[in-house]
C-alpha cells in the first residue's frame, strides 16, 4: 500500500528488518549509529576537475574486469557504513568499487567557491571519465544512496541512450527535491534537520574562512529547513538563481522516464524523509528501464539485517540487480 492508501503497481520486495527495529526511524538511526565497517576502499587518488577543482576517490581494486561507481548522500563520504558495506558486497560479488566523494566531503575544503549538490552531474561525468581511462573496465555500474541516488538517476535520465554505464541501483531516493526538502521540514524530523544543517553550517564557515567576504554568513545559525539554507548559499554558489530553481533543475523525478539503462530504485515506504511524491509509480510504469521497488520497512538508509556474512538487504539486492543485468 502507499501512503494515501492506493495500490502499488510496483516489484514486491522480501526485506523484513529484525525485531527490535520496529518502526522508520529507528530503521534509519540505528545503522548510522551503530554499524561498524572497515575501510574496504583503502586506495586514495586525487583526480582534477575541468574548472581547477578536486575529486577525491577511493578504490578497492582486485583486479575485475566491472566496476561499481559508488555515491555517498547528503554530508556523507566515501567511508560512510553503507559506502563500505556496498563495496565490500561488490568486491566479493566480481567487481571493483570505487567510493568518491563530492566536493568537500574528504576531509578536506575543496578549492572552489562552488559546492557540491544533488545535480552536480558534471562532477559524476568527471569520475566516469577518469574511470574509462583506467582502460581496465569492460563494465560500469552506478550505485548510489539518497542524494547520490537522485545524483546517478539524474546523470542517466539526462543523456538517455548515451549514458556510458552498464545499469544503476538508487536506494533511498529524494527524486522530488522540493517535496523532500518540506517533508524533512517537519517536526518529526527535526532531529535529522538540525544535524544536516549543523554540518553544513560548519562547512560554509569553513569556506568563508577561505573566502572572505565572498559569504554572506548572516543568520546561519538560526537557519532551520534546507529552504533557508539552499536560498541562501546552495543556489548561489552554484549558479541557480533560488532554491526552488535548484530544485526544480535537480530533481531527478522529471527524468525518470528518459533512463535508458537497467535501473533499480529502492524507497522504503516507511522512510521518513520520503514524501509520497518520492515514489514515483508513474515513470516506473511508463519506463522499461526502469525497476521500482517500494519495501513496507526498511527506513532512509537502513535495511538492516544481521546475517553471518555481515551484509545489508541492500548490499544483497543491488548484488542480485546487477547479476540479473
Amino acid at each position: 500500500m502507499s501512503r494515501n492508501g492506493e495500490k502499488l503497481d510496483t516489484a514486491p520486495s522480501g526485506y523484513t528488518p529484525p525485531w527490535f527495529l520496529p518502526n522508520g526511524h529507528l530503521q534509519t538511526i540505528y545503522p548510522a549509529l551503530f554499524r561498524k565497517f572497515p575501510i574496504i576502499t583503502d586506495r586514495r587518488e586525487r583526480i582534477g576537475t575541468p574548472d581547477g577543482d578536486f575529486l577525491d576517490l577511493d578504490w578497492g581494486i582486485k583486479g575485475s574486469s566491472k566496476l561499481s561507481i559508488i555515491c555517498h548522500g547528503l554530508e556523507g563520504s566515501s567511508q560512510e557504513h553503507y559506502a563500505q558495506g556496498m563495496a565490500r558486497a561488490m568486491i566479493e560479488n566480481g567487481w571493483d568499487a570505487l567510493c568518491w566523494n563530492y566536493r568537500g566531503c574528504s576531509g578536506e575544503a575543496n578549492r572552489l567557491l562552488r559546492s557540491y549538490h544533488s545535480g552536480a552531474t558534471d562532477d559524476l561525468e568527471t569520475v566516469i571519465d577518469h574511470a574509462i581511462a583506467e582502460d581496465r573496465y569492460e563494465r560500469i555500474d552506478l550505485i548510489g544512496f539518497s542524494l547520490g541516488g537522485n545524483l546517478i538517476l539524474k546523470y542517466a535520465g539526462d543523456r538517455g541512450v548515451a549514458v556510458r554505464v552498464s545499469s544503476l541501483c538508487a536506494f533511498s531516493v529524494p527524486c522530488d527535491l522540493a517535496a523532500s526538502s518540506a517533508q524533512l521540514a517537519k517536526p518529526s524530523n527535526a532531529i535529522y534537520m538540525a544535524r544536516f544543517l549543523r554540518s553544513l553550517a560548519r562547512k560554509v564557515i569553513e569556506k568563508d574562512l577561505l573566502y572572505p567576504g565572498r559569504l554572506e554568513t548572516s543568520g546561519l545559525k538560526e537557519m532551520r529547513t534546507f529552504a533557508e539554507f539552499d536560498d541562501q548559499f546552495t543556489a548561489p554558489l552554484n549558479g541557480f538563481e533560488s532554491a526552488e530553481d535548484y530544485w526544480t533543475k535537480c530533481s531527478s523525478l522529471p527524468v525518470l522516464d528518459t533512463i535508458k539503462v537497467p535501473t533499480l530504485m529502492v524507497n522504503a515506504l516507511n522512510d521518513p524523509f520520503l514524501p509520497e511524491e518520492c515514489y514515483p509509480h508513474a515513470a516506473a510504469k511508463k519506463n522499461p528501464f526502469l525497476k521500482l521497488e517500494i519495501p513496507q520497512q526498511g527506513g532512509h538508509v537502513g535495511f538492516a539485517e544481521f546475517d553471518e556474512d555481515g551484509l545489508y538487504w541492500s548490499e544483497r539486492r543491488a548484488v542480485a540487480f546487477l547479476n540479473s543485468v
